[in-house]
């Protein structure tokens, strides 16, 4: 089951759709859905779990607390809005497209990908737009 909540004004468009993508990019890599939580807030409410949890004193665009059980995917995943608008921007994308982007990013990491190398980085980067192509937004 995955669950969107939201700790901000915003308010994701086609939630049924956006599950129903992040449910097949799970089964397409041969895992199993069990219970993720998409926690969307802003850059303050983001930066206090940083710091609290990561000891890191620095604003991001998504952290993912992982609680897998082998190819069972469990989660929760925090995401400001803030953030992914400003990288948008940067990027030059739509906010549209890089919110799911970001979504995801997240569920890759449960998955096994990881993004601390250049290498792992491409690999993610490759899987996420691989996972993007198969959305309509």
């Amino acid at each position: 089951m995955i669950t969107f909540n939201y700790e901000t004004n915003f308010k994701l468009d086609n939630e049924d759709s956006t599950y129903n993508w992040i449910q097949n990019t799970i089964e397409k890599h041969n895992c199993e859905l069990g219970e993720i939580n998409y926690i969307f807030c802003d850059d303050d409410y983001l930066h206090k779990l940083n710091v609290q949890f990561l000891q890191h004193d620095t604003l991001t665009d998504i952290i993912s607390f992982d609680n897998s059980l082998g190819k069972l995917l469990n989660g929760d995943i925090y995401i400001s809005v803030e953030r992914v608008a400003d990288n948008a921007k940067d990027f030059n994308v739509s906010f549209v497209e890089e919110l799911h982007r970001v979504i995801i990013h997240g569920v890759l990491h449960y998955i096994g990908f990881k993004d601390k190398t250049e290498k792992d980085q491409n690999e993610m980067t490759l899987q996420e737009n691989h996972a993007l192509k198969e959305l309509n937004y």
